[in-house]
């Protein structure tokens, strides 16, 4: 099901996910093969397309992600001036 949406940003979360995802130093791959342990499918392509704020995030795949770059949701969403 595609999560593309008539917004010229479809996230808020994105630069976040990339930030701490690269402090984790992960790739988006080891990311998105983390993400299926829990029964989360989302392709590099489509990690590289969050991190660039051209895909949605849903609940479930927020959740998850913040759990494996171990922080809180609440830090997903800060001012990127933080």
């Amino acid at each position: 099901m595609a999560r593309i949406i008539d917004y010229e940003t479809q996230n808020v979360v994105g630069e976040k996910v990339r930030k701490y995802r690269i402090e984790r130093k992960l790739s988006q791959k080891e990311l998105s093969e983390r993400l299926e342990m829990y029964a989360i499918y989302i392709c590099r392509g489509s990690i590289s397309r969050i991190e660039s704020h051209e895909r949605t995030v849903t609940d479930f795949e927020l959740r998850a992600m913040a759990e494996i770059l171990k922080v809180s949701i609440e830090e997903l969403f800060e001012d990127q001036s933080n």
